[in-house]
């Protein structure tokens, strides 16, 4: 779907359009910075069912325009696990690490404070608690592709 929708989609793009994107990108960044000077609330949300989002990898991007949009490495962070876990009412059991909460998180090999690209830096993922590693999550990923190649 994705290989049609891409072909369709040059076929009828306008000279304009990449302009066009380019400047609501940049107003969007824009946007984002006011709001986070004026203490809204914000909450990562990338993980929509649209062509060119990819659950997950598409997060990364985010975060990175999140900062680029002012916030700090923490803030940006903070859109894709504290908020919405205190959006959620779940702040008790999720969204941070402390004695107690769900045992879900992403390790990673470098410090996303110092460079929030180093997001995808990620070594290890706890989900439920099981440790899935580095060679579990290729695999994860492989056996996604071979899916994908398949259908």
């Amino acid at each position: 779907m994705w290989s049609q929708y891409q072909r369709q989609s040059r076929e009828h793009t306008l000279p304009k359009e990449p302009v066009l994107r380019s400047a609501i990108l940049d107003k969007s960044i824009q946007i984002v910075g006011e709001m986070q000077k004026s203490r809204v609330k914000l909450l990562a949300g990338t993980d929509s069912p649209a062509y060119f989002v990819f659950p997950g990898f598409s997060l990364h991007e985010e975060l990175a325009m999140l900062v680029q949009a002012g916030l700090t490495p923490v803030q940006a962070l903070e859109t894709a696990t504290r908020n919405p876990a205190e959006f959620l009412g779940r702040l008790d059991s999720q969204g941070t690490i402390a004695v107690g909460k769900n045992a879900d998180l992403v390790l990673l090999d470098a410090n996303p404070l110092d460079n929030i690209h180093n997001t995808r830096k990620i070594r290890a993922v706890i989900l439920r608690g099981k440790l899935l590693d580095r060679p579990a999550l290729d695999q994860l990923l492989s056996d996604v592709e071979k899916f994908a190649a398949a259908n």
